[in-house]
C-alpha cells in the first residue's frame, strides 16, 4: 500500500516538474521563470527523498543536500540578475 502511495507521489512530482518546465519556456516574465526554476529544485529534492524511501536507502541524502544548495544559489543569482541585470558587481575606478 505504501509503495503505491509513494509511486503516485513520484508521478505527481514529475508532473509538477513538467509544468514548471513549461513555465520556464513560456513564462511571461523573468521572475516567473525564476520561481519555476526554484519549484523544479524543490520538487527534485522531494522526488529524490521519496525515491530514497522507496529503495530503503540513505545513499541519496548527499544528492538531496547538493541539489538543495545548488537550487538556493541559482535562485539567489537569478533573482539578483533580474533585479540589477548583473550578477557580479563591477566597480569602476573614478
Amino acid at each position: 500500500m505504501i509503495n503505491i502511495i509513494l509511486t503516485i507521489a513520484l508521478s505527481l512530482f514529475l508532473l509538477a516538474i513538467i509544468l514548471a518546465l513549461y513555465r520556464i519556456i513560456r513564462g511571461p516574465s523573468m521572475p516567473d521563470r525564476v520561481v519555476a526554476l526554484d519549484m523544479i529544485g524543490v520538487n527534485l529534492i522531494s522526488g529524490v527523498a521519496v525515491f530514497s524511501v522507496v529503495l530503503s536507502t540513505h545513499a541519496f541524502l548527499e544528492v538531496i543536500l547538493i541539489v538543495g544548495i545548488l537550487a538556493f544559489i541559482s535562485t539567489i543569482a537569478l533573482s539578483r540578475f533580474v533585479e540589477r541585470k548583473d550578477i557580479v558587481e563591477h566597480k569602476r575606478n573614478s
